[in-house]
């Protein structure tokens, strides 16, 4: 008889144990071991939570090297049978050698369950007739647990569910996360000490009551947008590095419908336009995505959102000043363009006005589409094609966790039909799908690699811009990493050809995501290592980096209504030299409205403790020495960048902490 020492460790989480009986069998390549129940003198309390037990598994010759193991649990007599959570399964073989068997999952019923040993294979390489046969049967149930669904047509499909309990148990939130989530969302309004106002439909009677009721939860960062939420630098300054940094271009031909001349902005002056857009001076901020959109309806009354043009010039001290605003995308006499040089109050109620648009824009495409939409998509498009053994799998997985749940909510309490966008928003309702729908069409695979989209809104100089210059040494950190990795498993070109997995993860999210527009410039398909490599890097930093910096500081942003409204109640003035603090603060959203939006923005900016951020890896899927050896200089280079943010930060009147790794988290969990 020979031996096998089996170590089986459960996972640290709540609720993760069990007392049920656990059998397990031995695959190899040359045979078999019998169905074993692995007992101890722990009794009961060898699958608890946190539980390292070590078994041993007799067969009368060896099995030769193990390919998979066979997991089962029963219920004892007197129990139901009830959820486990094991981590992984280490064997040492009586030849000395060590497999680790990575499970990471829950077992929740008392059939069998295969598990591949943790040598990262291709299908390609996968020679073993029992090792391909799990891979298939693997896809097989994987089809059926994540199935597409068409949420709104004309906007990226999502996982088919009926709400966060229907999904497979291994991607839903822990316990953790669940009552911590919950607790925050039940409690934003008393959080917030606003609780007696989220039913009042009355406006606001002044900015002291706005003030007084803005005070229970601030940040350093709302407090100083509350002080200088109406300066000019400070709302040039939130095109580069506020919540919503992708809009802004550099500007070298004004637009036809924005008739802006010298003597408008320059007069008198020793700059001309056309000089300045020569130097790269002059920007534009076009929100021609909102044009026309239907607007809600709240409290009974008719909501106004704009499509502003907004120019902005970059002084000698390297300020980023807007000179104009245009609210409404068509030239008419009732649709004046508003200068600095204006009223206080034609000038701040312009701004207000783009401050509201950008919050649709925000909210919408920057964040809802191109991070939490897309962020599913690749997803299920990897849950439903690549199998566990797959390298693909092993380096994707982590960037997944707990964005089909996360999104599954957004879709039913944001943007359903009783959702708190869709009540409290100006492009809440029909506004929304219709926006999702452009903001789609606007989407290309260059728009979504951030030196790429850098380069071509002609940012590269632009000073004091820290999402970029963070975010591209992000990407090129993870793209170094992602090198390494794919690089190791795939040796050339036809290797990542002839990968069929590969090819359909590929295919779904062309299909599945962006609706098999060709325009996009996604690949279809993947023909060389370098395409993979740089789509990978795409898919990880939209998860992490992407999301981080449009989602990390919106109560930082927004927690202050005044900076980042969600609606206006009036519509935009239609003649110069009208405006006063009373048509301002009617123009506001009303107070319900306001707190529903600042008690969101509270929920979705509070991380869990259960967190996981970029490069940590808690659970180990890859057990090769080159890939561990990669994820440590990954994490290594990440500490660096770190490094360097925080002591950027300290000189900063507002520090850029939202693409700092620390802060970052693997995946879209929020």
């Amino acid at each position: 008889m020979v031996d096998y020492t089996v170590t089986v460790y459960t996972s640290d989480i709540a609720f993760s144990g069990t007392f049920n009986n656990v059998y397990i069998k031995l695959v190899g390549t040359d045979d078999e071991s019998k169905q074993t129940w692995l007992v101890s003198l722990k009794g009961p309390l060898a699958f608890i939570r946190g539980a390292v037990s070590s078994f041993t598994v007799s067969c009368p010759v060896s099995i030769g090297k193990l390919l998979l193991i066979e997991i089962e649990q029963q219920p004892l007599l007197i129990f139901f049978t009830d959820s486990w959570f094991p981590a992984k399964v280490e064997v040492k073989s009586p030849e000395g050698d060590t497999y680790n068997f990575p499970i990471y999952r829950w077992i929740t019923d008392s059939e069998v369950h295969l598990f591949r040993e943790a040598t990262a294979l291709t299908v390609f390489e996968d020679n073993h007739h029992l090792g391909r046969y799990s891979r298939e049967q693997e896809l097989v149930q994987r089809e059926e647990d994540y199935c597409w669904n068409v949420y709104v047509e004309g906007i990226p499909h999502c996982i088919e569910s009926e709400g966060p309990l229907d999904l497979p148990e291994e991607v839903q939130f822990s316990f953790t996360k669940t009552t911590e989530f919950v607790f925050t969302a039940a409690t934003g309004l008393s959080d917030l000490q606003l609780s007696g106002l989220s039913d009042s439909r009355d406006i606001w009677p002044d900015m002291d009551t706005i003030h007084r009721v803005s005070c229970a939860k601030l940040t350093d960062i709302s407090e100083y947008v509350q002080e200088h939420w109406k300066e000019d630098a400070f709302f040039g300054y939130q095109f580069l590095n506020g919540m919503n940094p992708m809009l802004i271009q550099r500007c070298s031909v004004l637009p036809k419908n924005f008739p802006v001349s010298d003597d408008m902005v320059f007069l008198g002056g020793p700059h001309s336009l056309a000089d300045e857009m020569k130097k790269g001076n002059i920007f534009l901020c076009d929100y021609k995505r909102l044009d026309g959109l239907k607007t809600n309806i709240i409290n009974g009354m008719k909501q106004y959102l704009m499509a502003p043009l907004v120019l902005l010039h970059k002084t000698p001290d390297d300020q980023l000043m807007p000179i104009a605003i245009q609210l409404k995308q068509t030239p008419a006499d009732d649709n004046p363009i508003f200068f600095p040089t204006d009223s206080e109050y034609d000038w701040l109620t312009a701004k207000i006005f783009v401050r509201s648009a950008d919050f649709s824009e925000h909210q919408l495409n920057v964040h809802l589409l191109r991070t939490h939409l897309l962020a599913e998509v690749f997803a299920v498009s990897l849950l439903r094609n690549v199998p566990m053994v797959h390298p693909l799998y092993k380096l994707l997985v982590p960037h997944t966790r707990y964005t089909l749940q996360i999104n599954n909510l957004a879709r039913s309490f944001l943007i359903s039909k009783t959702g708190v966008f869709t009540k409290f928003a100006a492009s809440g309702g029909k506004g929304v799908k219709t926006f999702l729908k452009r903001s789609l069409s606007s989407v290309t695979y260059r728009s979504l690699c951030i030196p790429d989209d850098i380069a071509d809104r002609g940012l590269e100089d632009v000073p004091n811009f820290y999402y970029r210059d963070d975010g591209i040494k992000l990407w090129d950190i993870i793209h170094r990493y992602v090198q390494g990795v794919l690089s190791f498993y795939y040796k050339n070109d036809s290797e990542v050809q002839k990968d069929s997995e590969l090819q359909k993860w590929i295919s779904d999210i062309f299909e599945h995501g962006f609706l098999s527009h060709a325009g996009t410039g996604i690949p279809e398909s993947f023909t060389t290592v370098a395409e993979l490599v740089k789509f990978v890097t795409m898919v990880i930093f939209t998860c992490s980096g992407q999301h981080s910096a449009v989602n990390a500081g919106q109560f930082d942003y927004g927690g202050w209504m005044p900076n980042n409204p969600l609606s206006l109640q009036r519509p935009p003035p239609t003649t110069k030299g009208e405006t006063n603090e009373d048509t301002m603060m009617k123009t506001f959203p009303a107070i319900n409205a306001t707190v529903q939006g600042m008690s969101t923005v509270w929920l979705l900016s509070r991380q869990s403790t259960d967190s996981v951020f970029l490069g940590q890896y808690p659970e180990e899927h890859f057990s090769e020495e080159m890939p561990c050896k990669l994820i440590q200089k990954f994490q290594g280079e990440l500490e660096v960048l770190s490094a360097i943010i925080n002591a950027r930060n300290k000189s900063l009147k507002i520090p850029y902490t939202y693409l700092d790794p620390k802060v970052v988290e693997n995946s879209v969990a929020l």
